[in-house]
Formats: C-alpha cells, structure tokens, sequence
C-alpha cells in the first residue's frame, strides 16, 4: 500500500493541489475541503506548524543603518538637482532587525519549498492593483501561528464533518487550526 493517498490526480497535479490548500489553510486558519484530501494536507501543515513551534525563538537582533529614499507628504521621494541632473536624496536610518539563526533559515526555506506565495488584495475596487503586498507567510508562522502552539506536543489541526456535498455526494469536512 502506498504512504499517501493519489486523490485521483497525477503527480505534479496532487503535489501542486496540496501546496496550495497547506497555504490556504495556514494563511485562512481554516478550508472546507474533502475528507481524503483534508487527511493529506493535515499531514503536511502539521509538520510545518510543528517546525515553526521549534524554531520560534532561534534569532538574534541586530542593529543596522540603512540608506532609505526621503519622502513629502505624498509619499514621492524627494529628488534634488545636482550638476544639472535629478538624484533621489537619501537619510541614514538606524533599524532593529531580526537575523535568523541557520536551523531558522533551513526550517524557513523548508517551509517555503512547500508554501506558495501570498498577495494580499483589498477588498475596495478603487486601489486593487496598487494597494497589493506580499505576504511573508513563514513569517506569520513564527510569530502569530507557533506562539500558540508551544505547550502543544501535536494535533494542532481539527477535521469537522460537515456533511455530503450536492454535486457528488463526496465527504466535506472543515478543516481548521485548534
């Protein structure tokens, strides 16, 4: 018997169906989905849940200058004449970052070998395209998602059945973060 279900899907198909739900379900907290493949993709987010719980805490801060571009009041930046040709002008600015440890960037890059990108659109059809950001969704994992987690040993996802489904009559079930 196989260690995984094929969900009826070829390779490539499953792999891509399961990253994208995994990333849905830890940027949403919960999908509606089938049962067989909510099993699969509790697998998945388990582990990575479970890899963010222990590498929460393994960074340094440092303090870095950095060169950022001035701006007015419109958010522009703010350019100058010099010998005849505009320059941006810049300010040197002191930042607290964080400087993952080398488990934390292994687990990180783990964790985004299996997650998709996330964009984050507004709901207002005035500033859609313009108002977009990327989401660092191992970011979310390590500071709003393991925090909860930590006195947890496992079973950090729930599956609720909800019921047969209209069209075909297939388990749905909701598959949610405790």
């Amino acid at each position: 018997m196989a260690g995984y279900r094929k969900l009826g899907r070829t390779s490539d198909q499953r792999k891509a169906m399961l990253r994208s739900q995994v990333t849905n379900l830890l940027y949403h907290g919960k999908i509606v989905t089938t049962e067989a493949r909510a099993k699969e993709v509790k697998k998945i987010a388990e582990g990575i849940i479970a890899l963010a719980v222990k590498e929460k805490d393994n960074f340094e801060t440092v303090k870095v200058t950095a060169k950022v571009a001035r701006k007015d009041k419109d958010g522009k930046r703010v350019k100058e004449v010099v010998d005849g040709k505009k320059v941006t002008v810049y300010d040197e600015v002191e930042k607290e970052i964080k400087k993952d440890m080398p488990s934390r960037l292994h687990a990180r890059r783990q964790m985004l070998k299996t997650l998709y990108g996330v964009t984050n659109v507004p709901t207002a059809a005035a500033g859609r395209k313009r108002n977009t950001k990327k989401v660092d969704l191992p970011a979310k994992l390590f500071d709003e998602i393991a925090p909860k987690y930590v006195s947890r040993n496992g079973g950090y996802t729930r599956i609720v059945k909800i019921g047969q489904r209209k069209g075909d009559g297939a388990m749905a079930v909701l598959l949610e973060l405790v």
